[in-house]
This record gives C-alpha cells, structure tokens and sequence, in this order.
C-alpha cells in the first residue's frame, strides 16, 4: 500500500435528495481486508440503484460503503490476504458492493473479472452491473432459452440494451417497449425484431401480433405499475415474468387469475443484498459463456455518454431524464 495515497476523492451523498446533494469530497482510502482488492478505479457505471441510493430508497448492504456505485473498471493496486487471482498491474472490472464513484474502490475478488480483450476501461465499467443482473434474472430465474420470445421493457437502457444483445446472442427472438423513434431505431439494430413505442401502442396487442397470438415466454420489467397486469395478458402460456425494478411503483390492484389460467411464472430479485459467493457464482458463470462473446466482439456494451467523477450530479440529472441509449459512466 506504499504507493497508495492515505486519501482519495469520491462523491458523496450529503442527504437524501435530487443530483445535487451528489458532492465530490476528500475521504479516506479504503484498505482491502481478506478476500478483497483494492483498484484504481477508472470507469464506473451509473445504474438506477444508485439514483436510489442517492434519494435514500436503497439501503446499503452491512458492511459496504456507503458511497454510490455499483460497478468499475481499473487496476489492482493492493490485495487483501488470501487473495490468489489476481495481481498488482492487472485490469479488472468488479461488481461492486458501493463505493464505485471514487478514485480508489474495493472489490471482492470473487466478484472481479479480467477485462476482455479488445475493450476499453470505459466499456469494462459499464458491464458488471447490467451483465450479472441480466443474466441472473433472464437466464437463470426466467430461463430463457433458444427460440423462445424475451419481451424487455425500456429496451434502450442500460438493463434493456444488455438484455437485448444477449436474449439475441443466445438464439431468442427479442421484442422491446421503447418511448421514442430515436430508441426503436437503436434497439432494432441491437438485435430486438420489433420495437414497441408505449406511448402510440399498446404493448400487449403489439406482442399478441409479433408473436401469431402466442405471447412471450419471458418479460423482463422494470417498470411495474400499470405493466404488471398487462404483463400476465402478454405473456405466453407457461411463461416467466421476471420483476427487477418498480419505476412506476410497486402497488396495484390486479386480478392474478391469469397467472393460474396462463400457469405463468413470477419471479423477480435485487442483486445488491445477495452474498459475495453468489455473486461469485455469477462471475464465473458470465466468464464461461459471455466473456468468449465480448472478446470476439460479438457483444460490446452501448455506450451513451461519459462524465467526469465530479460531475456525478450531471451524469444522474442525464439518467433521470430518461433521454440516454445504453450506458452512462463516470471517469476519475
């Protein structure tokens, strides 16, 4: 740790509140304990979590930092004890548990990745956070499979470009719902087959046409609200509906016999909370089948728009305004 300086910069959540309480401040350095590794961070993911984070509607995990950002790219710096993968020099990109707006962030080995040949920091930052959750959620908990129609709501976010290219890459026909010509034109050359604007059509006709009547075998939503019961009239008989996020709220009244009549599955999880082994499960799953991919330049993560770290407030204002395709990233 001699080369490491005893404090960094990072952004800070002053209190509960819009982009501005987001303030760049002189902290601490953190040091790595067992299992754990200290990187120089120089790309890290903006994800809606943290936006939540930020209005304090996502609680920190005991034990994390309590700074924001869930994913970075960088180098080993310094090893905490039993740590055997990795060395001081080499670029990783990490799921992080917090702590990813800063210049210097803990990573649990487990959780941490080489960097694919052929891709930048800038997009190594911008992959942990949307690759695990997405793989998680469409394959494992939604199991997906070839030839089965995956419906993705926000198709043109970080989460919805992810899904796209990898429902694509793994044989699935891809439908998306999108707010904008602009957003149907990039999920369309993504790989999705047909986008859906929500605000000239109704998603569940639209699906019923793409699909001959038959719906789709799994629904990734992140919207929630009124799309949860429309959900169970677009899905297809035994389909999966798969719930990461509620951004139009969690609540509403809805008559669930469909679920029955359909035999429809609905499932949903938050990354965040899980253990460090399961996170780690994850990694080595994602290292076996989509890093081959990524470094065959099969899949590149979408990239929207880089900000400086100080200028965090700015990077959530871009997210919130809902206007981004693909990836928001902070560099140091």
């Amino acid at each position: 740790m001699s080369t490491v300086p005893e404090t960094m910069t990072a952004i800070t959540i002053t209190a509960p509140g819009g982009p501005d309480v987001l303030h760049p401040a002189k902290v601490p350095m953190p040091r790595p304990g067992p299992g754990q590794l200290l990187m120089k961070v120089m790309a890290a993911g903006v994800n809606r979590p943290d936006v939540l984070q930020r209005e304090g509607k996502y609680p920190v995990p005991p034990g994390a930092s309590p700074l924001p950002g869930l994913e970075a790219a960088g180098e080993v710096v310094a090893l905490g004890t039993g740590c055997t993968r990795y060395a001081v020099g080499d670029k990783i990109t990490a799921l992080l548990n917090g702590g990813g707006y800063a210049d210097y962030a803990i990573a649990e080995e487990g959780a941490a990745l080489p960097v694919p040949a052929g891709l930048s920091m800038t997009e190594a930052g911008a992959i942990p956070e949307t690759f695990f959750t997405v793989w998680h959620n469409v394959f494992e908990r939604g199991g997906l499979k070839a030839g089965e129609t995956l419906l993705v709501h926000g198709g043109s976010s970080g989460i919805g470009t992810t899904a796209i290219m990898l429902g694509k890459a793994f044989g699935a026909d891809v439908l998306v719902t999108v707010g904008s010509v602009e957003k149907s034109k990039a999920c369309v050359q993504l790989g999705a087959r047909v986008a859906i604007d929500y605000k000239t059509s109704d998603f569940v006709e639209a699906v019923a046409e793409s699909t001959g009547g038959k719906g789709a075998n799994v629904i990734l939503d992140m919207v929630g609200g009124s799309y949860m019961a429309r959900n169970l009239d677009a899905a297809a008989i035994d389909g999966r509906i798969v719930q990461i996020a509620f951004l139009e709220g969690p609540v509403l009244e809805m008559n669930v016999a469909k679920l029955m009549m359909k035999r429809l599955t609905w499932t949903g999880s938050t990354l965040r909370p899980r253990t460090d082994a399961f996170k780690a499960h994850l990694a080595s799953e994602l290292e076996q089948k989509v890093w081959p991919l990524i470094a065959s330049g099969k899949l590149r993560p979408v990239m929207d728009q880089t900000f400086p770290l100080t200028q965090a407030a700015a990077a959530h204002k871009r997210m919130e305004a809902g206007t981004h395709i693909g990836k928001i990233v902070l560099v140091p």
